[in-house]
Order: C-alpha cells, then structure tokens, then sequence
C-alpha cells in the first residue's frame, strides 16, 4: 500500500516552518509521497472555533512566543519570534505554491514551501510583495511565469478546494499532517506521524 499525508498548512505558520524539514526528510525515509495542501484558515477558524493570533489571550499570546524560542533551541533552527514581516497575509504565497504543486511537482513545491517559511522567519522578508514570491521562486530555480499562473482560476479553485478539504477533515490548526484520515496537528507530533506511516 502506498503510503501518503495530506499536508495542511499555511505559508505563515512558524510551527510549519519549524516541523518542515524534518517532515519532508520522514517523507522521504518512509517512501510517503505528500499531499500539499495550503489552506486559508480565515476560513478555517469561524467553523474551528480558533482566534487570529491577536485575538488569543494575552497569555496565550506570551507562552507562544515561550514556546517557539524553546523549539528553535531545541531544533538548532534559527527563528526570529518576532519577525519584521507578521503578521502577514498568505494567500498569494498559498497559490504560488499550489500553481508550483501543479506544474512542476510535490519536490519543487516542498523545496518552494521550505523556502517562503525561512523568509518569514528567517530572513525578514515580505511573502506579500509580488517582488520577494518572484526572488523566493527564482531562489529555487523555478520558471518566472509560475507567478502569472498563480492567479489563474484554477489556483484559486484549488485553494478553495483544499481549505474546503481542511474543514471537512475537521482540521483547525497548523502544520496538520492527515495519514489514513488521522489528525496529527503541529510540528511536535511528527514522532506519531513516522509511527503512523511505518505502520501501514
């Protein structure tokens, strides 16, 4: 049986940024092939019950900001908790990474995805510029016209069509990695997600 994850998302998620390498090198050791799945979870959280970062409790907001410094130390990644560019809108590196998904395969858009994340939190670069998604996608040796397809109608049907995927999986956090129709949600549960996939 082939193995696969459905992998939900979005281009702004440090804890996406945080799991992404490590899951893409268990996708590859276990021979799973991924599913890329940016979703918009503007969409996502008025039926999930979740807040946008700036409506969550104080609280929760300072242990956030605890927890990402600890998994950055742990992880040896760097990450900047509070990066110049964030909050920053999505949608427009979703798409981008969903016409590379398309045109070009779940390696060019794993390497892409790998690459907007470290912008964000890295790098301190806008993923809302058209000028910086067109530097990220030359940065990985994609075609320039990858930026036009990214507005086309079927992009866009897609990207409803997944964050329509995500409700429906009863998804409500991200990174959330799906396996067999079973919810893995956040970076810090990608030891249960190599479990799940030697598994089957």
């Amino acid at each position: 049986m082939t193995r696969s994850v459905d992998y939900y998302f979005t281009p702004q998620s440090p804890w996406t940024y945080l799991g992404h390498q490590r899951f893409a090198a268990l996708a590859k050791a276990t021979g799973a092939s991924v599913r890329i799945r940016p979703v918009d979870f503007g969409a996502i959280f008025p039926v999930s019950g979740g807040l946008p970062l700036g409506k969550r409790a104080p609280q929760r907001q300072a242990y956030r900001l605890v927890e990402l410094a600890r998994f950055s130390h742990h992880l040896d990644l760097p990450l900047n908790p509070t990066p110049k560019f964030f909050p920053v809108a999505g949608d427009d590196a979703a798409k981008l990474i969903i016409a590379v998904d398309l045109h070009d395969g779940t390696d060019a858009a794993m390497k892409l995805c790998g690459a907007i994340f470290a912008a964000v939190w890295t790098q301190e670069r806008n993923i809302a510029d058209p000028k910086v998604l067109d530097a990220l996608a030359a940065e990985c040796e994609l075609p320039a016209k990858r930026a036009e397809q990214s507005f086309s109608q079927a992009v866009q049907e897609r990207y409803e069509e997944y964050t329509q995927q995500a409700i429906d999986a009863r998804i409500f956090g991200a990174p959330s990695y799906v396996v067999g129709g079973e919810i893995f949600w956040g970076q810090d549960r990608l030891d249960f997600v190599a479990r799940a996939l030697n598994a089957r």
